[in-house]
This record gives structure tokens, C-alpha cells and sequence, in this order.
């Protein structure tokens, strides 16, 4: 019995000497496919297995223990590794632990269940939106799975399934994008009026506005209770104004069969809102744009000259802002969408600015927590293309493998895998 015992501890003790890890670079020297390293790391924790994201180690890098499976999934997916033994990863650990470097180590603990709020499909299966999302397409090609949900089923409280949620291009104002001058005799514009205004009669309301503002304080109630939620492009702005303009019509004849109420710039309720306040409507119900929110209106950017950038955070006293801003580089692309940027006289003093271009003076990223959640905002539509057009073709990820735009999406997918933690004031 003794020398078995004494066989058992020598073959533990040589496979804790082989034992090694994977380590998944995101600097940009060394990391070939940054979108799909985002990927690895999900698939990693979906399999049961724990990882770790190094903040500002590398560019963000991850690291999981080594096994042939993970390191083939590595080689088929495309994504650069390297295979370190553990004394090593020890050692980067005590480097990343020394209090005098901005470095933080942080345990990804499960894979979070995501859902992408759309509409997706009519009933002919065919799209109702004629623009692509730049989050499925990204959650697509990095191979991260996500489920689809709308209305009513937002409605119906199934939001409390999911553990990140995502809002994109979407007007929850009822006034269906303020296309109307453009598009309103377009076949997919009547269409989609047409469902949203069905939608809006099988969940007992008489109007679209009445339905998304609905929508909107079930996802507050869900962001409230502990949700992540990521919006972008015009889902960002209508949020906060669908919030503000609670009980008011703010939606001209053309959207709701009756007129906007005159007085409704000053009813608005800034104290219910997210991110925004003391912002003006656009009382033209023909203009492309929402409200003073966004900096669009006006806006003289290059697009040469067209970069915002991120900032630095301590990873140790504010590790959720760090992991969201991880990244190769910390200038960033811009690119524009019905809702570029944010004019930074709007945003709430409490409000966390990520990422922005100072000279135009307007915020691009910003995030706060709110109750037991958190949420973020991304100006733009696509990362990758700078003028999203009604029907443009959608991007080809396989172009852009290192996008520094769209890896700030990815890092809110991974966000709620680690142990949630409040921004420290």
C-alpha cells in the first residue's frame, strides 16, 4: 500500500511539472485574429473550463490551462497561441500582482448566455431590416452563440434567461427610425410599419411608442436586477428619450395618426434616463435625427481625421472599465451611423466617458452601472465601414481579423464572465 501511495504522489507530482498553459496574446504584434481569440476564450468557458483575461498584459491577453483539444481549436480557428509552462504563468501572475503596474488578472469564470434584441426575420423568413448589426456579425464570425428575441417576448419576461443583452439600430421612440422622407414609399419601410404596428396590437397597446416604451422599462427593470446591456447606433439615444418622454407623444402624425404634443420638450423627465439629459427633441418629424444627443448634426470631422481614443483606467481600482477598453492600440477608427457620437454637454455628470474625440468634443464609448447591472453605449454603426448605407452589403470580418473597433464589442460579450464588480468612486 505504501509503495502505491508513493507511485501515486511521484506521477501527480510529474504531471503537476508537465502542466502548462495556453497563452492567447492580444497585442498587435503577435495575435493574428483578434476577433476570434474573443472566440477561443468563450468556447473555453462554455466547455466547463475557467480562463483568465490579463488587463493591459499584452494588449488584454487570455490565458486556460493547456490540453491538445483547446490547442487544435486554437490552430483551426486561426487564432495565435503560445504554450507556456505553469511556472511561467505563475510568474506573469506575480508580475501582473505587483501594485506599482497598471495590470490585473482577472478569473472568467462561466460563458455568459447572450441575446440580441431584433427582429430578425418576417414570416416570410426573409430580413425586415435592409442594413446589417455589427454584433451578430461579429458574434457570427468569432463563433459565439447568442438567441434571438423581440417584443414580446421582452414583454413576457424572458430577458431574466439571459445574462447580456444587446440593442442595435433600433428606434424605441415609435417613430421607425425617422425614415420617413427617404424611404416611407419603400416596400421594407411599409413593411416593417406594418408589423410594428401588429406587434404593437397583439401586446395591447394602440401605439408603437406605447409598445417600446414598454419594452424599454422592462430592460431597465432587467439591467436594474443585475443585466448587461450594449447598445449601439440609434438604440443608444431613443433608449434614454423613449425613458425621458415617458406618458408624452413626442411621435408627429405620419408615425402615430395624431400630432406630437406641443408642449412636450417640457415635460421631459431627465431623472428617468440612463446616460443623457437636458437634450432638445427635433420638433421636424422629416429631419434624420432624433434629438441634440447626437453629434451628427453639424458635425465636421475628416474622415481621414476621423479617430477617437481610449482611455486608461487602473486595472486594480477600476478593473470594469480597464476590461472593456482592452485593446492593441488605443486610438480607435470612427465610423458614423444614425447616431455617430455623443455631444459630451448632454451625457449625466455620473456617467464613466470611455473613449472620445476631444477635438469634436463628443463621447464615442461610455458605460455606467445601474442598480445591479451595467450598461454601455457605442457610437456608430459598423467599425468597419465608415457610411453605412440602406441595403450596402455587409462586411466581411475575414477583412478586418484585428479590428480595434469591434474588439470593443467583443469585450462586452466577455464582460459579464467575470465576477461583477462596481466602479469604484
Amino acid at each position: 500500500m505504501k509503495k502505491t501511495a508513493i507511485v501515486l504522489i511521484m506521477a501527480f507530482m510529474a504531471l503537476q511539472v508537465q502542466a502548462a498553459y495556453i497563452l492567447v496574446p492580444m497585442d498587435a504584434e503577435s495575435q493574428a485574429n483578434h476577433l476570434k481569440a474573443y472566440g477561443i476564450t468563450y468556447w473555453v468557458l462554455a466547455g466547463g473550463s475557467e480562463a483568465w483575461w490579463l488587463l493591459n498584459y499584452r494588449g488584454g491577453s487570455f490565458a486556460f490551462q493547456h490540453n491538445r483539444v483547446f490547442e487544435k481549436e486554437c490552430l483551426t480557428r486561426g487564432v495565435s497561441y503560445e504554450i507556456i509552462p505553469d511556472g511561467q504563468f505563475n510568474k506573469i501572475l506575480e508580475d501582473i500582482s505587483n501594485p506599482e503596474v497598471n495590470m490585473e488578472a482577472m478569473k472568467l469564470e462561466k460563458a455568459p448566455k447572450i441575446a440580441v434584441y431584433t427582429p430578425e426575420v418576417n414570416a416570410k423568413g426573409e430580413k425586415i431590416q435592409p442594413w446589417d448589426d455589427a454584433v451578430t456579425l461579429v458574434l457570427t464570425y468569432a463563433e459565439i452563440p447568442y438567441e434571438t428575441i423581440y417584443d414580446t417576448e421582452v414583454l413576457n419576461n424572458e430577458l431574466i434567461k439571459y445574462d447580456w443583452l444587446h440593442l442595435h439600430h433600433e428606434d424605441f421612440t415609435g417613430q421607425y427610425g425617422r425614415f420617413y422622407r427617404s424611404y416611407h414609399n419603400q416596400p421594407w419601410y411599409r413593411e416593417n410599419q406594418r408589423r410594428m404596428e401588429e406587434l404593437a396590437q397583439e401586446n395591447g397597446f394602440d401605439k408603437v411608442s406605447q409598445l417600446k416604451l414598454a419594452v424599454v422599462k422592462k430592460i431597465k427593470e432587467y439591467v436594474i436586477g443585475g443585466g448587461f446591456m450594449f447598445a449601439m447606433c440609434s438604440a443608444t439615444d431613443t433608449y434614454d428619450i423613449a425613458l425621458a418622454a415617458e406618458g408624452i407623444d413626442i411621435c408627429a402624425e405620419m408615425y402615430d395618426g395624431d400630432p406630437m404634443d406641443p408642449n412636450a420638450q417640457s415635460k421631459l423627465d431627465f431623472d428617468k434616463t440612463f446616460a443623457f439629459e437636458n437634450f432638445q427633441l427635433s420638433r421636424n418629424p422629416l429631419e434624420y435625427e432624433y434629438s441634440s444627443i447626437d453629434h451628427s448634426r453639424g458635425r465636421n470631422v475628416n474622415p481621414e481625421q476621423d479617430y477617437f481614443t481610449l482611455f486608461d483606467f487602473s486595472a486594480k481600482w477600476d478593473p470594469v472599465p480597464t476590461m472593456l477598453t482592452q485593446n492593441h492600440t488605443r486610438t480607435v477608427k470612427g465610423f458614423m451611423g444614425q447616431t455617430t457620437a455623443f455631444s459630451k454637454e448632454f451625457i449625466k455628470s455620473n456617467v464613466l466617458i470611455m473613449g472620445e474625440n476631444k477635438p469634436a468634443k463628443e463621447a464615442r464609448y461610455i458605460h455606467n452601472n445601474y442598480g445591479q447591472g451595467f450598461w454601455t453605449f457605442y457610437g456608430g454603426h459598423d467599425p468597419e465601414d465608415y457610411r453605412h448605407y440602406v441595403h450596402d452589403p455587409e462586411t466581411d470580418l475575414n477583412l478586418h481579423p484585428n479590428s480595434p473597433g469591434y474588439r470593443l464589442i467583443l469585450n462586452n460579450v466577455l464582460f459579464p464572465a467575470a465576477k461583477k464588480k462596481k466602479r469604484k468612486t
